[in-house]
């Protein structure tokens, strides 16, 4: 009976043990499947993956076998960002001629040579006769360049050289479908040309942010790739190589890391259309020349917070509606505006000719009326009343 029980027991242990093998088999074949599974979507996707897009003038672009997405974009888009170089002559202290060097990037705009940069790349040759514009292509190949149009408020321009053949224009996305969170590669020339086609790697950190530098904002978009000296009118570019912003500004201190901006896409573009046809932008314009006043600055003076006006240009559609020098404007189309940034983001948002309705403050009084928004080249007529 023992030897029966003894034989039953090792032949329950035994057939666990049989049981066993084929589980463990199970398990490390089911694994290896999954890794071969697993590689080979990563091979197919990924290291064998295969991006196509049609951009200008109906040109597909295709990469194929690349090992990550930003490889792809970096041979889509890196050819059609330039170096931009900025010779000029300056006064030294001593009164001699010294010259001068600044240095950006550029995107190629059309396969005809048109150049899209930031303003301030190209300031010093906008304001020196003496000053020659460079354009240096992916290639290494040079063009001296033409300035089309600029625009400072929106630190943009537009360029044009005359190449020996068809350029590769970028491919402009539609900025209002960015998302927080997206990859953003930056394409530029950091510290100039000996760095040309550096590519840096982010995410589109936050949309619609309202930057000011030397008096001007900005509507921008943020992003941590890193942007460097160098690198302002270079691309900043989506996962599919296209064009969704102007690299332009960049915050440096020691206590900050990764917060550089770009101008997006869609508003860049309105502007480069425009100078491609004028050469210049026209906005409606108030004719003041205005002071912010704070609460504190308010207070100790016994006025209100506001703009206050020093000074009415003559003929302009301001004085035509009866403002006055020490007036101070409180609201402006039935907006609260207290600093001059404010009343310009309004005005800008709207036409030549709009007819725009002021309320400000004189002598104790409000007052209020309408302003009929002029440009450069004309003015409009309007009344202040009580």
């Amino acid at each position: 009976m023992e030897e029966n029980e003894k034989k039953n027991n090792i032949q329950i242990i035994s057939e666990k043990k049989k049981n066993k093998i084929p589980m463990v088999l199970i398990i490390i074949i089911g694994v290896v499947l999954v890794s071969v599974l697993s590689s080979l979507a990563t091979y197919f996707l990924v290291t064998k993956g295969n991006i196509q897009i049609t951009g200008a003038n109906n040109t597909t672009y295709s990469v194929e076998n690349v090992e990550n997405p930003v490889v792809a974009v970096a041979q889509i888009a890196g050819p059609s960002v330039v170096g931009v170089s900025v010779t000029y002559y300056e006064q030294s202290l001593f009164g001699q001629l010294a010259e001068g060097e600044s240095e950006g990037s550029g995107i190629i705009y059309s396969s005809d040579g048109y150049i899209i940069t930031n303003y301030h790349v190209i300031e010093e040759a906008v304001n020196s006769s003496s000053a020659a514009v460079t354009i240096t292509l992916s290639d290494e190949s040079e063009y001296q360049a033409e300035i089309v149009g600029t625009d400072d408020v929106t630190d943009l321009a537009l360029l044009k050289i005359e190449p020996e053949e068809e350029l590769t224009p970028a491919t402009f996305a539609d900025s209002s479908n960015i998302q927080v969170g997206e990859l953003a590669v930056a394409i530029g020339n950091p510290l100039g040309q000996e760095f040309a086609g550096s590519v840096t790697v982010g995410y589109i950190s936050a949309l619609n942010r309202d930057i000011t530098t030397d008096g001007r904002t900005y509507n921008v978009i943020q992003t941590d790739a890193a942007i460097n000296p160098g690198n302002s009118g270079g691309a900043l570019v989506n996962s599919k190589g296209e064009v969704i912003g102007i690299n332009t500004i960049k915050i440096s201190d020691d206590s900050v890391e990764g917060l550089g901006f770009a101008i997006p896409s869609n508003d860049a573009l309105k502007i480069i259309e425009e100078l491609k046809v004028t050469g210049k932008i026209i906005r409606p314009y108030v004719g003041i020349y205005g002071i912010d006043l704070d609460e504190i600055t308010a207070q100790r003076n016994r006025l209100v917070e506001g703009i206050y006006v020093y000074q009415v240009q003559e003929g302009s559609p301001a004085q035509e509606a009866g403002i006055q020098n020490g007036d101070i404007i409180v609201e402006f189309d039935g907006q609260e505006v207290k600093t001059t940034q404010e009343l310009n983001n309004i005005k800008n948002q709207k036409e030549i000719g709009d007819s725009v309705h002021v309320k400000v403050y004189r002598a104790g009084e409000y007052k209020e009326g309408d302003i009929v928004l002029g440009s450069d080249e004309n003015t409009s007529s309007g009344t202040m009343t009580n």
